[in-house]
C-alpha cells in the first residue's frame, strides 16, 4: 500500500510511466537507508515518505533542468469509453498546467499521495486551517482554469507562494 501510495503522488506530479518508477524507486531506497531516523512522534510512515518523495522528485527535476513538470492524474480509468477517459485526463492535464507550482504540490499531496490536510500540513510546517484554506483555493483555482478553458477564454492564474 505504501508504494502505491508515493508511486501515485510521484506520477501525479511526473506523469505516469518510467520517469515515476525510477523516482518511486530511489524513494524506497533512500528510505530503507535512512529507516533509522524515522521517528513515529513526528508523522506517519506515508507522511515520512511523501517528504522523502518531495526531495527525490526535486532531485530529477535538477537533473533534468530543460524538463518541465507536468502534473499528471492518476486515478484508475473508469470502465467507460478510453477517449473519453484520455481527453479528460489531458484537460485536467492542462488545467494543472496553468497552476502555480504551490497549488500543483498541494493537490499532489492531497489527490496523488491521498494525505490528509493534517498530514499535509505537518510534512510542510504549517497550521492545518492553512492548508485547508489553501487546498480549497487551489480547487477554485483549478475549477476557474478548466472553466475557461471549456469555454476558450485566457484564464488569469493568482500566484501563490511557491511551497
Amino acid at each position: 500500500p505504501l508504494v502505491h501510495r508515493v508511486y501515485a503522488y510521484v506520477a501525479y506530479r511526473l506523469g505516469e510511466g518510467p520517469d515515476a518508477e525510477d523516482v518511486t524507486s530511489d524513494v524506497f531506497e533512500k528510505a530503507l537507508r535512512a529507516r533509522a531516523s524515522y521517528d513515529p512522534s513526528r508523522g506517519s510512515p506515508e507522511v515520512w515518505l511523501v517528504g522523502i518523495a518531495r526531495r527525490a522528485i526535486a532531485d530529477w527535476a535538477r537533473r533534468l533542468p530543460d524538463e518541465t513538470l507536468s502534473p499528471a492524474p492518476t486515478e484508475p480509468p473508469d470502465r467507460g469509453d478510453i477517449a473519453e477517459e484520455t481527453a479528460r485526463r489531458l484537460t485536467l492535464q492542462a488545467g494543472l498546467a496553468g497552476l502555480s507550482g504551490r497549488d500543483t504540490e498541494l493537490l499532489a499531496l492531497r489527490y496523488g499521495a491521498d494525505l490528509t490536510a493534517r498530514q499535509i500540513a505537518r510534512l510542510l510546517d504549517w497550521r492545518t486551517n492553512s492548508v485547508e484554506v489553501a487546498l480549497h483555493r487551489a480547487l477554485r483555482r483549478l475549477r476557474a482554469q478548466l472553466e475557461a478553458d471549456d469555454a476558450g477564454e485566457p484564464v488569469r492564474v493568482l500566484p501563490a507562494q511557491d511551497v
